[in-house]
């Protein structure tokens, strides 16, 4: 008797543990919202109810994240961790959250991100981490993250993103860009082009002000010439044209640079390979055509004037040899005269 009353007991505790809303916090069952904001919270509560869809943990304390932190939260959709003190992502940090969507990072100490932060987001639609310290980005945010529509990297420490992040999220609606160190040199040509066809096909941004080299500050990308941007000394690569530059980092950057994130390359040499070929776009289209027409116009002019100037020197050939070929005629024409009065005499 009393081992069953224990038992019922234990369950009791169990369910009220598993069901019960974390000290500090609000819950909502209805709409399966817990609102932790605003409560001086050093870690994220260890439990929460099994339907919770919505988590807030903003303007809190937390600084770690680990593997466990949301282990029981499978049905979270939005994850608010904004304004924290959390300064790195461990690569298995979510992987509990299959079906979140929405993840906003705003304004922590995050330094960098693991190309596995997010692998296990499959369902990720919103990233948000801008006002981070983020100096570098892989090259890219995992192997299922291609259906983000909204990626904002605003107010980083970020001189340049690989083209080929921004190319394997192909479903990238919204981008932002702005408050970062923009190094807009040769290298920066490919998110140049990125980033007009992104705008021409109908995406959403704001503008990528250049921070370096010094006659380029203050400038937008966008209306930067391609020509100005010189050439990087190119080298063959597995068959690829791969371009390279010397990077100038911003202090205390190589501090928090991980190589077996970017290929174990440790120097401050950075490449890029060139991806496949794009499509033309629609600036470069038009140059194109006008210097076509332009040589065509003079082609056209070289070749009229090379027939005036045949024709004119045919006419004067012929007067040459008009004025010169009718006194022969003329003394021809006197010297077989005679031969025939003289047959007739």
């Amino acid at each position: 008797m009393n081992g069953s009353l224990l038992f019922v007991l234990s369950i009791i505790i169990l369910v009220d543990v598993v069901t019960s809303c974390p000290f500090k916090c609000l819950c909502h069952p209805n709409s399966r919202i817990v609102d932790c904001r605003n409560q001086g919270l050093a870690k994220v509560p260890s439990y929460l109810p099994a339907e919770t869809q919505i988590l807030l943990l903003s303007n809190n304390g937390i600084q770690k994240l680990n593997q466990r932190t949301f282990r029981g939260t499978q049905t979270l959709k939005i994850l608010d961790l904004s304004n924290n003190s959390i300064s790195g992502l461990l690569p298995e940090t979510f992987r509990e959250l299959e079906y979140l969507q929405i993840l906003n990072l705003t304004n922590n100490f995050i330094e960098y991100v693991d190309n596995k932060t997010f692998s296990s987001l499959p369902h990720l639609r919103a990233l948000d981490l801008s006002s981070n310290n983020i100096s570098r980005l892989p090259r890219t945010l995992g192997n299922k993250t291609e259906n983000i529509t909204l990626l904002s990297l605003k107010y980083n420490h970020l001189q340049e993103v690989d083209r080929l992040l921004l190319e394997s999220l192909p479903n990238l609606k919204t981008i932002f860009f702005k408050g970062n160190f923009w190094q807009c040199n040769c290298q920066a040509f490919g998110l140049k082009l990125w980033l007009e066809t992104f705008l021409y096909s109908g995406g959403i941004s704001d503008e990528i002000i250049c921070s370096i080299p010094e006659n380029r500050k203050g400038k937008d990308l966008l209306k930067i010439p391609y020509e100005l941007y010189g050439t990087c000394f190119p080298t063959a690569s597995q068959g690829h044209q791969v371009y390279w530059h010397h990077n100038s980092r911003h202090k205390g950057s190589a501090k928090h640079t991980h190589p077996s994130e970017y290929g174990g390359n440790s120097t401050h040499i950075n490449c890029e390979r060139k991806s496949k070929p794009r499509s033309v776009n629609l600036r470069h289209s038009v140059v194109t055509v006008a210097i076509t027409g332009v040589v065509c116009g003079i082609i056209c002019l070289m070749m009229l004037a090379a027939a005036i100037y045949g024709c004119a020197y045919a006419v004067i050939t012929a007067k040459y040899h008009q004025e010169n070929s009718y006194p022969g005629k003329e003394e021809g024409s006197h010297e077989e005269k005679e031969p025939f009065e003289n047959s007739l005499a």
